[in-house]
């Protein structure tokens, strides 16, 4: 007799806690809301530094000079009237701090740096990236990678109250940053925004000690056209995915799969709203990635439950069929499952930014996923053949039954 794990006894307990848990989230959803990300709320986001600069270059003449500042070094571009086409590059490794760097740059027709810390390491330097880094008669900043002289309270109070800009602290020690991000109307645009928070930090730090890192701006109508498309995505693939299982299963069957795929978006949904991780495109694809890879799951125990049925056509119970099917593919569950963490896990540990954000979605989407399966589908299939009869004349004969080991 085979060995069968009595998975009936949870699916009640689990219905409650999965409940307690979704209501958990709705709460959320009214108490802190969704971080969305500038994909679905149109509006400007900005990443600034507030740091002293090391040096700054001017130039006067006739050709343009272009800087390009990498990790390892910094190069000028020299062209138009007046000057020979050439590209003059100055590696880190040989001009190890900003003196000797400024020396040499100096060296060049029309071009003049001042040093502000010349014992400064050149390695780790940086440029204000919404200026242009055309040289001018205008200073190009050349900052470093040292703590910030200012924190988060410090900007949020450089800004009108009114404004409705938050304030986020990344990074720590030498990487600090700040994001800001501002809402924006119809009649805004990306220059005016900009124009105007920087302003009011200008104003309250200095011109020179502000540098704007990255800056993402995305319009309303825009915004607006992303949200509705994901929204239709998403509900278009639970759609298909009904009607497949509709189609391959049984109605119960078919429902069943559904009430997975919408536990594991609601348990998602919850984790992103407490933790108050942004809501992206990015995160969007991994809500997508783990309902492909629940129904996958939920089939395989599907066909099992579907091939039992015939082979244990005198049980007078479904949960016993239930129960062994749930039995029978819990290994190939927890191995699969397993595999596919450790892949997601070391893409959490090793990436930043969004692709972190991804993947530790997707960790919480595939503990959901393998949970839905045994616990949450099979619960609904359980409670719709509460009063289900054995379907007696069915032939036992395993020759023509096929069986999804995959």
């Amino acid at each position: 007799m085979r060995k069968c794990i009595n998975f009936s006894k949870g699916f009640i307990p689990c219905a409650v806690l999965s409940g307690a848990i979704i209501v958990f989230g709705i709460i959320g959803f009214f108490v802190r809301g969704i971080n969305f990300g500038l994909d679905f709320k149109p509006g400007l986001i900005e990443e600034i530094r507030i740091s002293e600069p090391v040096a700054d270059i001017t130039y006067e003449g006739s050709a343009r000079i272009t800087a390009e500042l990498s990790g390892s070094s910094i190069s000028f571009v020299i062209s138009g009237v007046g000057a020979e086409n050439e590209t003059r590059t100055f590696m880190f490794s040989e001009y190890p701090d900003v003196a000797s760097l400024a020396a040499e740059i100096g060296n060049i027709s029309g071009v003049t740096v001042t040093v502000r810390n010349g014992d400064y390491s050149s390695a780790g330097l940086f440029l204000n990236s919404s200026a242009s880094n055309v040289l001018s008669s205008s200073p190009l900043y050349i900052y470093p990678l040292t703590e910030s002289i200012a924190t988060a309270d410090d900007v949020r109070e450089a800004l009108s109250e009114d404004s409705g800009i938050t304030v986020k602290q990344l990074g720590s020690d030498v990487d600090v940053s700040f994001q800001l991000r501002m809402g924006v109307s119809d009649d805004d645009s990306q220059d005016s925004l900009q124009d105007t928070v920087n302003s009011q930090l200008y104003s309250a730090f200095g011109k020179e000690n502000v540098a704007v890192i990255k800056t993402d701006f995305i319009g309303s109508s825009f915004s607006q056209s992303i949200a509705l498309k994901s929204i239709l995505m998403l509900l278009c693939t639970i759609v298909l995915i009904w009607l497949y299982a509709a189609i391959r299963f049984h109605w119960d069957f078919a429902l069943g799969s559904v009430v997975a795929l919408i536990h594991d978006v609601l348990i998602m949904m919850t984790f992103i709203i407490w933790t108050q991780m942004e809501f992206s495109t990015t995160v969007l694809a991994a809500v997508l990635t783990i309902i492909g890879y629940s129904i996958n799951a939920t089939v395989v125990i599907l066909d099992r439950v579907r091939y039992n049925m015939r082979i244990m056509s005198g049980v007078k119970v479904f949960d016993e069929i239930l129960n062994q099917s749930l039995t029978d593919t819990l290994t190939r569950s927890i191995l699969t499952t397993f595999t596919t963490l450790i892949s997601v896990v070391a893409l959490f540990v090793f990436t930043t930014g969004s692709i972190k954000d991804f993947s530790l979605a997707l960790i919480v989407g595939l503990i959901s996923g393998m949970y839905s399966s045994l616990f949450i589908s099979s619960g609904f299939i359980s409670f719709c053949r509460r009063n289900w009869k054995p379907e007696y004349g069915v032939h036992h004969s395993l020759k023509n039954v096929a069986v999804t080991e995959e």
